[in-house]
């Protein structure tokens, strides 16, 4: 009895043994790279904002504003790259994989949307224009009111005050995710151990420019 429970149990732990050899560890693989465009002289330059993502999961990243990106997957995966204006590319990581590292270089292309013919007339019809047209006025007061909102402290005025539009808003509010996703988990660097940022204020310094805001 005893020799049979002792060869059951020799049995059991063998078992055991064998199946945690068996079970290999998941390999998880860093995947980075570059995101690229051709510009209008057809040479490569970094694309920023782009959207590198898992299929099927919640894991992705932003390219950054040189068009560098890094995350996390898996050999096997998915990997789609998108952008609005671009089209979509999707990429499989290898399976057979040896190092834990994938580098990958990403070209996109330009997407181009073909929009139907709009013709936008200011009048109904040619005559509502002439109507329009000879009830213009055209006297001297119109004209000098023209000329003083093209004075140089007008337009100062106007590129101080004037808010920024839709375009320039999205791509603040693009730029500062994506700055604040690189440094998720981590403190931000200060400016003041930058050199370069030193060597701006330094150029800035010579050139005048805070003197010039005081003026101003």
């Amino acid at each position: 009895m005893k020799f049979s429970l002792l060869c059951s149990f020799f049995i059991l732990m063998s078992l055991s043994l064998y199946a945690q050899q068996d079970e290999k560890p998941v390999q998880v693989v860093e995947f980075s790279g570059k995101v690229v465009h051709a510009d209008e002289n057809g040479d490569p330059v970094p694309l920023p904002y782009v959207n590198v993502v898992i299929k099927g999961t919640n894991r992705g990243a932003y390219t950054d504003y040189e068009g560098f990106f890094t995350l996390i997957a898996l050999p096997g995966e998915t990997v789609e790259f998108s952008r609005i204006g671009f089209q979509t590319v999707e990429i499989k990581i290898p399976e057979n994989l040896v190092a834990d590292r994938y580098t990958w270089v990403q070209i996109m292309t330009e997407d181009t949307y073909i929009l139907p013919e709009a013709v936008i007339m200011p009048w109904p019809s040619r005559e509502h224009f002439k109507q329009e047209f000879l009830a213009m006025d055209i006297s001297n007061e119109l004209r000098e009111n023209a000329l003083a909102n093209l004075v140089e402290e007008r337009m100062r005025e106007l590129r101080l005050n004037m808010p920024v539009d839709g375009r320039e808003a999205s791509r603040a509010v693009i730029r500062e995710q994506a700055r604040d996703f690189i440094y998720t988990g981590q403190t931000k660097p200060m400016n003041i151990f930058n050199p370069i940022a030193w060597k701006k204020f330094v150029d800035a310094w010579r050139r005048g420019d805070f003197k010039k805001k005081e003026k101003d």
